[in-house]
């Protein structure tokens, strides 16, 4: 027996049945996630991620150039078994957990790229770190638009050994996370130009971002053409879970770096509130203090949100900070968006 699709009369919205539900029907940007829930890595879930942003391209927004959208991407685990392959022969790579993987975006300009290697390479030295090497990450540009390809940046993979002073990857994670600031600010003081070209996706023993200012089908690519990163097309790229975006820019220019998901999360952004939350977390400056950051680790992070950011990367910093204070994703989420405690009978007002 075939079941008769519902006639509609009317134009508009159609009225409420099953799962629809046209209180739902407002803008916003695409986001999801596939996930084995036995934390099983494969690469059908790398796959399955990408054709979920694929079918969430109507999330997106497109210009006069119709290549060109406000940015997508997606954030795996990190590959350990694909990246093992790629960098075989030119250094040798720990166990998975004892090295970190630090995603870059540098100007197209050789003697910037350099500059900014120096930098890295020098501030990973004074926080104690060893840079294992490094990799270029392989990118396709032929189906990029016009106006995309002049901000298009060169991407670089940078391979950072686990001290042993850190005994938890936690630890790791948190001086990772002080060794991303100190460069960024160290880039900004000495050139504000050099600094628009520079971005660093990620930088993480944990996990690693595909991301850029390309269409939901350009990231990794479809069945008849390559995507913008060539990793994202190899069977040995897995993961246990998928996180995927589809950027509809609001209130910010779309650029390489607002591209979503960030570090810690994704979001629809439309945070209202945005201006006051970055002056208060200002204002608690003086206050700040953690058992896990020395006084002289705070100073190095700060300003803990760099202005000219969006609403989401704006959240997403003040999430890490939390998250790497100690916090655990949940309850920091729990602390970053409480919950609306009017008409609840079992919470205080």
């Amino acid at each position: 027996m075939i079941n008769k699709r519902p006639k509609y009369k009317t134009a508009g919205l159609p009225k409420a049945q099953g799962l629809y539900n046209p209180q739902n029907e407002h803008d916003a940007c695409g986001v999801g996630m596939v996930v084995n829930i036995k934390n099983k890595a494969s690469y059908e879930i790398v796959s399955k991620g990408l054709s979920m942003l694929c079918n969430l391209e109507h999330r997106g927004a497109v210009g006069a150039d119709p290549k060109a959208g406000d940015g997508s991407g997606l954030l795996i685990q990190i590959p350990h078994k694909f990246l093992k392959k790629k960098i075989e022969g030119n250094f040798l790579l720990p166990e998975i957990g004892n090295y970190a993987v630090g995603v870059i975006f540098m100007p197209k300009e050789k003697n910037d790229q350099e500059i900014i290697k120096n930098i890295i390479e020098k501030k990973c030295l004074d926080e104690g770190f060893d840079i294992l090497g490094w990799r270029v990450c392989p990118t396709q540009t032929g189906d990029l638009g016009w106006s995309v390809l002049p901000s298009t940046p060169d991407v670089f993979q940078i391979f950072i050994k686990r001290p042993n002073t850190f005994k938890t990857q936690d630890d790791f994670e948190r001086n990772l996370y002080i060794l991303r600031r100190c460069i960024e600010e160290s880039i900004v003081k000495i050139s504000k130009t050099l600094k628009e070209g520079f971005y660093i996706p990620s930088l993480s023993s944990r996990t690693i971002l595909y991301k850029g200012m390309v269409l939901a089908d350009q990231v990794g690519g479809i069945v008849d053409k390559l995507g913008f990163y060539d990793d994202l097309s190899d069977n040995d790229i897995e993961s246990s879970f998928a996180i995927i975006h589809q950027r509809f820019s609001t209130n910010t220019f779309p650029t390489w770096s607002l591209a979503q998901p960030f570090r810690m999360l994704c979001h629809n952004g439309e945070i209202n509130t945005v201006r006051g939350n970055i002056n208060w977390m200002n204002a608690r400056r003086k206050n700040l203090a953690s058992p896990l950051f020395k006084e002289k680790d705070l100073e190095k992070i700060w300003p803990i949100i760099e202005e000219g950011q969006s609403d989401t990367a704006s959240f997403d910093n003040a999430l890490e900070l939390l998250v790497m204070g100690g916090y655990s994703i949940a309850e920091a989420m729990l602390i970053m968006i409480p919950e609306a405690w009017q008409n609840n009978s079992i919470m205080d007002g």
